[in-house]
């Protein structure tokens, strides 16, 4: 008897535990059906959820949200207001269509200094803290457990004591290693440290998918430093290290920060609901209102600053790119770690490609996500039988990301060319309209290019079709 109710137990168990396996699968594919999704993403979230709903419908829960989340719609938008379709500051159709999704106009009169090396980006992170009387504002998505992370930190700490005002915002699944106690000198000093949307809070409401990765530092509203670097060793230090990821950042100085330190003064208000004054001494104006500048001076560049994410209308980051590839004439050079586009994007390469654009990629031989070089594989094999030129960087690990479109636009940010850069995280990137940063930036790559291989399609009918098979789910990496 005993025997024949532990059968009816493991059975109808078995069966009750399918039928909420079953329910919960119907009820997440109709509510995928209803997002604001590219078809890959959605066809991608639709086999894992029906293949494997035990462990689709859990990811899910933990990963699928994007800009319909209720706890990213609690944030602010940064482009508040309706679109603007004022006459732009330049004639070119990229700042109005940036225009058109709110983003702050192209402002002239701006230094830019390109920081090519973690030695470079460390000095010039140290001088901005060391200089800063009012106000020191750093957001990042690592901040490292190391020398350097530390450097920063005792850095902080005394301009703090020194009575600035000093807010340090970190992603809480960037930072996660870094243990809390490391922070206490700065905290002690007087400076204020938080999270950005923890992972863990009662009541839950931690979102994994939801990531800041913006890397921002900006000293009393007249200095910033941009670009890819996050604070740790591997990105940056005091010495040459050979082993050090090849990175890229921007210091700025001029008109260009005020949006920069309104970009960071929203992500701290949604972080730790403290509204913060404005640094600069003159008034500062919203995104999108006519603002105050200096007249430009000679080398000075036009600088436009543009977010992108859930607290984002739109997704004006990735159709300006898309825009930008389709009107290139003469050149599409990238520069990223991890290439994982959309299919439009990568369609838009191959046809510029095919229509005598210099359509050129350079990525890692190999990164430090090795599932998304493989699922790299099929886009680079596309470009590769276009026509583009496609470059492995050796040395070690690119962790820089850069655009130059033909001889007047580079954008340079935090945001990968991947399906969660450009499409999920808090991201930030600078257009620089300026000839002369152009070139500088195509020296640069020029010198990148150096270190590099050309890439060489792997044979096999069989590894392209598991590379057709990684790329259906290569919008949930």
């Amino acid at each position: 008897m005993r025997e024949v109710l532990e059968r009816a137990y493991y059975w109808i168990s078995a069966e009750l535990t399918t039928l909420l396996g079953f329910t919960l699968a119907i009820v997440f594919v109709a509510y995928l059906l209803r997002q604001k999704r590219s078809p890959a993403t959605t066809m991608a979230w639709l086999l894992a959820v029906i293949l494997a709903p035990y462990i689709g419908v859990p990811l899910y829960i933990i990963f699928g949200g994007r800009k319909m989340s209720r706890l990213a719609a609690r944030k602010a938008p940064v482009y508040a207001g309706s679109a603007q379709r004022l006459a732009p500051a330049i004639d070119l159709d990229t700042e109005r269509l940036l225009r058109s999704f709110g983003v702050p106009e192209a402002k002239p009169g701006n230094r830019v200094e390109l920081l090519e090396t973690g030695e470079e980006t460390f000095a010039r992170m140290m001088d901005l803290i060391q200089e800063a009387h009012s106000t020191l504002y750093v957001t990042t998505f690592i901040l490292g457990d190391d020398e350097v992370g530390q450097a920063l930190i005792e850095a902080l700490a005394r301009r703090a004591e020194a009575g600035v005002r000093v807010r340090l915002l970190l992603d809480d699944v960037g930072s996660w290693w870094l243990r809390r106690r490391k922070l206490a000198p700065l905290i002690e000093a007087g400076g204020r440290v938080a999270y950005f949307m923890p992972m863990f809070h009662i009541p839950f409401r931690g979102r994994a998918n939801l990531r800041n990765h913006r890397k921002v530092a900006v000293a009393d509203g007249r200095t910033a430093v941009t670009g890819g670097m996050n604070l740790a060793a591997a990105y940056m230090g005091p010495l040459p290290d050979h082993a050090r990821w090849r990175d890229l950042a921007v210091a700025v100085e001029g008109p260009a920060v005020d949006d920069l330190e309104w970009l960071f003064r929203s992500d701290w208000k949604f972080a730790t609901g403290e509204e913060l004054a404005a640094s600069r001494r003159r008034p500062p104006h919203p995104p999108g209102e006519p603002p105050t500048t200096e007249s430009p001076q000679p080398g000075s560049a036009m600088v436009q600053v543009v977010a992108s994410g859930p607290d984002v209308e739109g997704d004006p980051l990735y159709e300006s790119l898309l825009s930008l590839i389709f009107f290139a004439r003469r050149r599409v050079w990238i520069v990223t770690p991890y290439f994982v586009p959309d299919e439009m994007l990568v369609r838009a390469l191959v046809l510029a490609a095919r229509r005598g654009v210099d359509v050129r990629l350079i990525v890692p031989r190999r990164s430090n996500h090795p599932i998304t070089d493989f699922a790299r594989e099929g886009y680079i094999r596309d470009l590769y039988e276009a026509g583009a030129e496609v470059l492995l960087y050796r040395p070690t690990m690119l962790h820089a990301k850069a655009v130059l479109f033909d001889d007047r636009l580079t954008v340079i940010g935090s945001a990968n060319m991947d399906y969660r850069s450009l499409f999920l995280n808090y991201e930030v990137a600078l257009y620089l309209f300026a000839s002369d940063r152009a070139e500088e930036v195509a020296r640069w790559i020029e010198r990148l290019a150096g270190g590099c291989t050309v890439y060489e399609p792997k044979p096999g009918g069989a590894r392209e079709i598991v590379e057709s098979v990684v790329r259906l789910f290569a919008p949930l990496l």
